[in-house]
């Protein structure tokens, strides 16, 4: 978004005698929800963090408000009215830190509850980066001459108790997608709260429930890079090809180790009713990118795409009473269950069960728990490396990873596959991380006949 007179070109204007009958869901400007709530990565305080701890929130805001005047100046050379652009954003800062200082006096009372109250702050707060960059793109191309639509699904100032997908069905009532392009913001407003269970996922949940309720042919993600066979940065782009084809199975593998091509349960909704993805790169429109279907299955046993995770910790369960009794796979995994932790990949034998958690997911009240309840336990930090396709059910193939890795030295400390056989899993030691990712490459995706 932040390159929008490059997705402008290569993406809404590609094909100038065809640019209705199209919905583009737009996510914030690079950096602007990092600035409202928190930095994703570093979690360094932005607007909501500050408003939660009863800091300065107020500057913060005038600040990045300003730094929005100054996004909107660098359009103007492709058609952005800026002066309409900067009034339409003043005053929607203004009325939400008016909000914010009325939740805060009432916080200060006492008399409600607090949780609930920022819950509602955060998603103020979210709303304003995507009421941002919608109201620009179809200010923009009305200005190109080209008839455009913003749909505002935060429900600003809108007092209508509607679940998201009665409010997104009331927006589209009275709009005609064959005639007006339109630009919708990635958050929607609706009684279930879309960051309580999607958090900063909540572009691609609207984006996948537009595409359902809307009955749409297919549902094109554009990114900054293609979907590739590895990551370009560790491996060189020289080395490293785009997918054309893979199923929403190996899109769940990755988005496991947080390589998410898709939001999971935004992609649950797609896959469900058969609407194809196509992942596409908005800076070579002319690659027909990745085209993610439910049943497709790689016709040659091959790996697609190696990735994987190196903010992983490993927690290792080893009890003598574990051998042959059922249910204490139970006791454990009710352990994760009480602490809301899911897991990664999961080992066994006949006296250890080793679980691999997110390390966000870590804490020391979860290790405690465990310790108090089997005889030893043990966690450290590693990182997961993953070798992932529609079809690697090719004999020899473990080995050959296993063998590439031992060749330079990479010792595997656990290793899963199931009977399905769409994804190997490496634990290695985190010094490791990059270094597995590209011996697995060069020996399963590079070269290979």
């Amino acid at each position: 978004m932040t390159s929008f007179g490059h997705v402008l070109n290569n993406v809404i204007l590609r094909n100038r005698e065809d640019v209705y009958n199209r919905i583009f869901v737009v996510s914030a400007y690079g950096g602007i929800t990092n600035d409202l709530l928190e930095h994703k990565k570093s979690k360094k305080s932005g607007i909501f963090k500050r408003f939660e701890t009863r800091g300065d929130y107020n500057t913060t805001m005038e600040r990045l408000k300003k730094k929005l005047f100054r996004i909107n100046k660098g359009f103007a050379d492709i058609g952005l009215d800026v002066k309409t652009a900067n009034g339409f954003i003043n005053d929607r800062f203004d009325k939400a830190e008016a909000v914010l200082k009325s939740m805060d006096a009432v916080m200060a009372s006492g008399y409600v509850n607090r949780t609930e109250l920022l819950f509602a702050a955060r998603e103020l707060l979210a709303s304003l980066g995507e009421m941002h960059s919608a109201f620009n793109s179809a200010n923009i191309l009305m200005n190109n001459g080209y008839k455009s639509s913003f749909i505002d699904l935060s429900g600003w100032e809108d007092g209508n108790e509607f679940t998201i997908d009665e409010r997104i069905k009331d927006a589209f009532r009275y709009v005609n997608p064959e005639k007006t392009v339109c630009f919708v913001t990635g958050y929607t407003k609706g009684t279930e709260g879309i960051m309580r269970e999607f958090d900063r996922g909540y572009s691609e949940v609207t984006f996948s429930k537009i595409a359902s309720l809307l009955k749409a042919k297919e549902a094109v993600i554009h990114k900054e890079f293609h979907l590739c066979t590895g990551d370009p940065e560790i491996m060189g782009m020289q080395k490293v090809n785009p997918l054309c084809n893979t199923n929403f199975d190996v899109a769940d593998q990755l988005a496991d180790v947080d390589m998410e091509a898709i939001h999971p349960k935004a992609s649950k909704v797609l896959e469900t009713i058969g609407i194809p993805i196509r992942v596409k790169n908005a800076f070579e429109p002319d690659h027909e990118g990745t085209f993610i279907t439910k049943d497709y299955i790689c016709p040659e046993s091959r790996i697609e795409i190696i990735t994987g995770s190196s903010a992983v910790t490993s927690i290792g369960i080893y009890d003598t009473r574990m051998v042959g009794q059922v249910g204490f796979d139970w006791k454990i995994m009710k352990v994760f269950h009480d602490h809301k932790v899911s897991f990664i990949c999961k080992m066994t034998n006949a006296n250890t069960i080793e679980i691999i958690i997110k390390d966000k997911n870590y804490s020391k009240p979860l290790l405690k728990d465990l310790k108090s309840k089997f005889e030893l336990v043990v966690s450290r930090e590693v990182a997961i490396v993953c070798a992932i396709g529609s079809n690697i059910a090719k004999p020899g193939i473990l080995g050959m990873a296993a063998n590439a890795l031992a060749k330079k030295g990479i010792n595997i400390l656990a290793v899963s596959q199931t009977s399905r056989q769409t994804n190997m899993q490496f634990i290695v030691s985190r010094k490791e991380f990059v270094e597995a990712q590209k011996v697995l490459h060069e020996a399963l995706c590079e070269n290979i006949s």
